[in-house]
């Protein structure tokens, strides 16, 4: 071996700075469009850093390996809470960007209700009760589309509302690149927009699109990863442009059968397919290719929008449960309750050996 080693990487070069970030991809079959936008990144990279390196016996671990120094995988990762905080799409553990900018105000709402002495006003929600009991269709798994789909509106237009700045780049600018024929007026970056107008907006394309609940949590995601990777604002002037790069990649790495540029030409009669190409690899370059959404961080999502939609009487929808219904969990659980049985009868048996052995006690809920 003698005092040089063979590697890949020049001994002048840093990992951590030519490390790139991995793009996954979010279930169902993120996979093949991790792998086509990775290669993208790396394409007509791949021969300049290849050759072997020789690194000098001074060049060694000063800690005494005698071997040159290599970082750890742990040194390329976040260190701190701090790189938590700034990618909140990235870890489930961060908050979430949106929550935190309602919160002003929520609070604001709060404070002035009691400074007014002004009533709640008669309650909205509906409770359970002996007779009647009500059930929220929307989970984590299957979350209600409508509900969903205002909540991630609501959480946008307060990201437009609270921004810090009006920081932005030409390709998301509408006075640039206009979705309509229709001539953008001179102040159209003065006037922040609604909730009912992004909600109209963005309904519009899931409704045409045919697209999923799942995927409008996962846009939320891709337009928080942009504002914090890139370093920009969603203001008057780019919202909708940028709302729309993240549903156009939120369609294709979530849904099997993604929708295709042409098919938003459909949906925007005035947009080009090129305008839509140059967006979208735009839109992937200020992501650096980072397009995995793990299921604990779209957790965190699903469950802060639901947080969201608490603090503005946004309720999500609930229906009484019919005798069809129940009789269709009564099934369920039945046949969950049988399954348990026999893994607790196995379980049994392999400690049958034990002295004093107590049964297990299982009461049984009943659906009336």
């Amino acid at each position: 071996m003698g005092n040089t080693v063979t590697c890949c990487v020049s001994p002048d070069a840093s990992p951590k700075l030519s490390r790139a970030r991995g793009g996954g991809g979010a279930a169902p079959g993120p996979e093949r469009w991790a792998d086509a936008y990775q290669a993208a990144a790396a394409g007509g990279g791949g021969g300049g850093g290849s050759g072997s390196a020789e690194a000098e016996s001074g060049d060694s671990d000063p800690g005494g390996g005698g071997g040159p120094h290599l970082q750890h995988i742990s040194d390329r990762e976040f260190p701190d809470d701090l790189a938590l905080e700034s990618n909140p799409s990235d870890h489930p553990r961060a908050s979430t960007i949106f929550l935190s900018k309602s919160q002003t105000d929520v609070r604001e709402k709060r404070k002035s209700n009691h400074i007014n002495h002004v009533s709640p006003g008669q309650l909205t929600k509906k409770y359970s009760s002996c007779s009647t009991i009500f059930i929220d269709d929307s989970t984590v798994s299957q979350p209600n589309l409508r509900s969903t789909i205002k909540c991630v509106t609501l959480a946008i237009f307060y990201h437009i509302k609270n921004r810090d700045s009006d920081r932005s780049l030409d390709i998301f600018d509408e006075k640039s690149h206009p979705l309509t024929r229709e001539e953008v007026p001179d102040d159209y970056y003065k006037h922040d927009p609604d909730h009912k107008h992004i909600y109209r907006f963005v309904r519009t394309l899931f409704s045409a699109a045919q697209l999923t609940a799942e995927c409008a949590i996962v846009t939320l995601v891709y337009l928080e990863r942009l504002l914090t990777y890139a370093e920009i604002d969603i203001c008057p002037s780019n919202w909708k442009r940028i709302v729309l790069g993240a549903i156009l990649l939120a369609s294709k790495v979530w849904d099997d059968q993604a929708v295709w540029n042409v098919d938003y030409c459909q949906i925007l009669k005035d947009i080009t397919v090129e305008d839509m190409n140059e967006m979208e690899r735009h839109f992937l370059e200020l992501l650096q290719f980072n397009i995995n959404v793990p299921a604990s961080v779209y957790a965190k999502y699903y469950f802060d929008l639901r947080s969201l939609a608490d603090d503005n009487n946004l309720s999500f929808l609930l229906e009484p449960l019919s005798k069809e219904r129940a009789q269709k969990l009564e099934a369920i659980s039945r046949l969950c309750e049988d399954k348990y049985k026999d893994l607790s009868k196995a379980a049994m048996r392999r400690s049958f050996s034990a002295d004093n052995l107590v049964g297990i006690r299982r009461s049984n809920a009943i659906l009336s």
